[in-house]
């Protein structure tokens, strides 16, 4: 570190988030250490994170902890960090897709990663989970160019496109084995291509799905259903007791309305996404083909081949995703996953976090590193 009160850190947008990078090396080693100054230097705990990095919003308050890999078949590992907004809480407990975008531009000009003279790919161990992405993107003279001509939903202007890639995971795509199950009186497909999801149908829950977010987070009656939903599903995906966690993800279907295949609103969880999550989306464009799932009626797929149009609040997220959908006692699974992202370094430098004296300590994490099977 260089120092108690300053920290060498990068800010960048990563897909539709924007969080603080930060080499491992440049920051504390213990954990509780490391928390404590990670919500000082966002401004935690405050509604507006006004004295710090944050930006008043779970999608503006997070954190990417990168360094070199020792395993041979990664180049990086990158821990994702949850900075709560109104709570002196850091959580491990999931992954973020969108931060990942950014993870192998800050990996070259950070130096832990060679340029490629025309494009650079990045193989990336998730710490979070111990799962892999690898991401692929330009650096024309072996420098990254953050400008370019792709966009992507939710974000203005254009810029370098990121391809991340998933390799197939290790755990199974339906979590409880089935197609639908009935959780909280309410029929769900409980998925995982990444994060766990469960897949509502909208009208199930007595709403259309075309909400505003702020809509559906001022419905009361739904927010009691939604975490009823949540804390039975976690149980029943394996995760365990969710009440303090971020995962899972519950996503509500409705028909599409532009062309894709399935309007989405999601829940991250009591915050409803002004977007979706990549790993969020790649789940549900998965889910949306597994046969028997409540999808079906519902979502309007693609051909073989083509990429699957995830619709939500800001436009759409297109996934490349191809599964296997199994028969006679055979699981479906997963043979790929891609999506193109977009990530721009907005400065590069030191931020002074707030003084030690004036932040409360930070709360209990729910689980440790690898405690999760969040994605």
């Amino acid at each position: 570190m260089t120092g108690p009160e300053e920290v060498r850190c990068t800010l960048m947008r990563g897909g539709t988030s924007k969080g603080a990078y930060f080499l491992a090396g440049d920051l504390p080693s213990d954990p509780a250490a490391r928390d404590d100054l990670l919500l000082r230097v966002m401004g935690s705990p405050d509604p507006r994170q006004i004295d710090g990095l944050g930006g008043g919003h779970p999608l503006t308050s997070k954190v990417a902890v990168v360094s070199g890999s020792d395993d041979p078949g990664a180049d990086v590992d990158y821990l994702f960090l949850q900075v709560a907004v109104d709570r002196p809480e850091v959580t491990d407990r999931q992954n973020c897709g969108n931060i990942l975008a950014g993870v192998g531009p800050f990996a070259v000009e950070r130096g832990l990663v060679p340029a490629g003279d025309t494009e650079t790919s990045v193989r990336i161990r998730m710490l979070n989970t111990g799962e892999r992405a690898v991401a692929t993107f330009p650096t024309p003279g072996g420098r990254v160019d953050h400008t370019g001509t792709a966009g992507i939903s939710g974000v203005p202007g254009t810029a370098a496109p990121v391809v991340i890639e998933f390799p197939q995971g290790a755990g199974p795509l339906l979590p409880t084995g089935n197609a639908r199950d009935t959780v909280a009186g309410t029929e769900v497909t409980c998925v995982d291509n990444g994060m766990p999801v469960v897949l509502i149908p909208a009208a199930a829950l007595g709403v259309t799905g075309y909400e505003t977010p702020r809509d559906l987070e001022e419905d009361v009656a739904l927010a009691d259903r939604l975490r009823e939903i949540r804390l039975a599903a976690g149980r029943l995906m394996g995760i365990g007791d969710v009440e303090g966690a971020t995962v899972p993800k519950l996503t509500l279907l409705a028909p599409p309305r532009d062309g894709g295949a399935v309007t989405t609103r999601t829940f991250i969880p009591v915050r409803c996404h002004t977007s979706i999550g990549v790993l969020g989306a790649a789940s549900v464009a998965a889910g949306l083909r597994v046969p028997g799932g409540v999808g079906e009626g519902i979502a309007r797929l693609p051909g073989a081949g083509e990429r699957t149009r995830v619709e939500h609040p800001t436009g759409f997220l297109e996934v490349d995703v191809r599964v296997d959908p199994g028969s006679d006692g055979i699981p479906a699974v997963v043979r790929r996953t891609a999506v193109v992202r977009t990530a721009r370094k907005i400065f590069d430098g030191t931020v002074f976090p707030r003084s030690a004296a004036t932040a409360p300590p930070p709360a209990q994490r729910p689980g440790g590193h690898h405690d999760s099977a969040a994605r």
